[in-house]
């Protein structure tokens, strides 16, 4: 489902929302006399006929908020549609069809509530990990890189981190593509917040799976690591947790850092060891959880693949190496950064390119949740 279908499907809805509003007028005009209405065969009072009023502006004013994109809409849409069901109810040989656009307008509110309230979770640990979070003014020096492997201190001249400062929070935006084996992709955009004080990443997703909303929320944080999407925002289709997971999400942590905030590399949780003048291998450190990666690197000091064999692929739930072969570098708020990379699985029959990711937006050093 492309942005345009998205877009038809918005305007469906808000159309409806004003159509069932503004039928809902028609009971208002009969019980005050101010029209001949022969579909509804009964009279009304008049504090009847201004429910009727009042039940036709709250769908109108939920077309206007649905389309501003205010939270509100869906908890004012379910009393909504209560009341609209009780006057169809006590009218329902006139206008009982209502009750389908009722049906509608509550389906889409519950889903929407429910996409609140997952994503609402993510914005909490986000929040909470903010209070613990500081953030340092100290600049990163070249003595600060100068027992590094030499390929690495070349990134981090590239990437422009020297003179900067040195990094304790960041946020990325991504959008892309992602699928699984046998299937046709889907789009998807992703909003993360990552701390490195005490190493946690917090992934949100949004994506469009066969046609229907989809949410992914990947948590990594004090030793426990876990991914759940779901379908609808509503229904489990992946809930993955425990150790296996963690050293999973391990691996993912690092390549963040490698990718979009190099910066880190400078940790003291890292190890090195030197392979040859473009190739070194990292091994890092959190809690129990210990992994490695091979990083590559080109003639323009650009790191151009992170391949790691310690990460789990989810759907078979074995170690299999996997790999972010860099397909672009762009400039984004002052540093060089790839702006473009796959995520593959190498297996035993051949690579399999699972994800593209790109990077919209990052930002460093943020204080808060916006």
């Amino acid at each position: 489902m492309n942005l345009s279908n998205i877009f038809e499907m918005k305007t469906a809805f808000v159309i409806l929302l004003s159509i069932h509003g503004l039928i809902h007028l028609m009971g208002f005009l009969k019980a005050f006399g101010f029209a001949e209405i022969p579909q509804l065969s009964q009279n009304f009072s008049k504090p009847e006929g201004l429910l009727w009023l009042a039940v036709a502006l709250l769908f109108v004013y939920l077309g206007v908020l649905f389309l501003m994109k205010n939270n509100l809409w869906f908890w004012i849409a379910i009393g909504a549609v209560i009341l609209s069901q009780v006057l169809i109810i006590m009218n329902w040989h006139d206008v009982k069809f209502g009750s389908i656009a009722n049906v509608i307008v509550l389906v889409v509110a519950v889903i929407a509530a429910a996409s609140w309230n997952f994503e609402r979770q993510y914005k909490q640990d986000v929040s909470q990990s903010f209070e613990n979070a500081t953030i340092s003014e100290e600049i990163i020096l070249e003595e600060d890189i100068e027992n590094l492997p030499i390929p690495v201190q070349k990134y981090l001249k590239y990437v422009g981190v020297l003179g900067k400062p040195k990094v304790r929070t960041v946020k990325a935006i991504f959008k892309g593509e992602m699928r699984e084996k046998g299937k046709d992709w889907f789009a998807f955009t992703s909003e993360q917040t990552n701390f490195f004080e005490n190493p946690t990443r917090l992934f949100f997703l949004k994506a469009i799976f066969k046609g229907l909303p989809t949410q992914g929320y990947h948590y990594y944080k004090d030793g426990k690591a876990s991914m759940l999407i779901k379908l609808l925002s509503v229904f489990p289709v992946v809930d993955i947790k425990g150790p296996e997971m963690f050293k999973t999400e391990t691996v993912t942590f690092f390549n963040d850092l490698c990718l979009f905030a190099p910066a880190k590399l400078i940790d003291e949780k890292i190890e090195w060891q030197n392979i040859d003048a473009k190739t070194v291998k990292a091994t890092y450190t959190n809690k129990k959880a210990t992994i490695s990666a091979i990083l590559y690197f080109n003639e323009n000091n650009q790191l151009i693949n992170f391949v790691s064999q310690d990460r789990m692929n989810v759907n078979s739930k074995q170690r299999v190496p996997f790999s972010t072969p860099v397909k672009k570098y762009g400039t984004i708020n002052g540093y060089n950064l790839s702006i473009a990379a796959d995520a593959v699985y190498q297996f035993p029959e051949g690579d399999f390119v699972y994800g593209k990711f790109y990077l919209l937006d990052v930002q460093y050093n943020v204080k808060k949740m916006d």
